[in-house]
């Protein structure tokens, strides 16, 4: 007497039903992978001009920052959507012993001017790489291909509509 199988369908058995599945949704998941390249969805933007004010700065580093602008903005060794237009300087100031204040002669404040192009949102969280950009943010750190500052603070921000 011959022994039925009762899961057979047809010809195939589960195991051929659940192979064939698998297959299809590989066949399935490489096609949608396939079309959609290329097809993501572009962001809005908005140009933004910023200030970043760096105090306390050794004064002969100012030369070297002016020579060596504009330049491309950066942050974890990748080139963001911005750069450092120019920079300024004025005069750091410290109190003397005669309770007066005096400028530092080796020391000045410098003021980074920067463009970058960031996402428009709803909820507008202005964001150039990982860092945020708003007025009064005190740990900003400027960073180019040839210039690197900690602790700047974020002087001025203004959005292009």
């Amino acid at each position: 007497m011959e022994q039925k199988n009762a899961f057979k369908l047809g010809k195939f058995n589960i195991i051929d039903v659940i192979a064939v599945v698998l297959l299809l949704a590989v066949v399935l998941y490489g096609a949608v992978r396939l079309l959609n390249r290329g097809g993501e969805v572009a962001l809005p933007t908005t140009d933004i001009t910023y200030v970043v004010r760096v105090q306390n700065v050794a004064a002969d580093l100012y030369d070297h920052c002016a020579e060596n602008l504009p330049s491309p903005l950066m942050a974890s060794g990748a080139r963001l959507s911005g750069q450092i237009e120019s920079v300024r300087k004025t005069p750091f100031l410290v109190l003397g012993p005669d309770g007066e204040w005096h400028e530092d002669p080796d020391h000045i404040n410098l003021y980074f001017t920067c463009t970058a192009t960031v996402p428009k949102e709803e909820v507008m969280t202005t964001k150039v790489g990982e860092q945020e950009v708003r007025i009064g943010k005190t740990d900003y750190i400027m960073k180019s291909e040839t210039v690197e500052f900690q602790n700047g603070t974020v002087v001025d921000v203004q959005r292009e509509e």
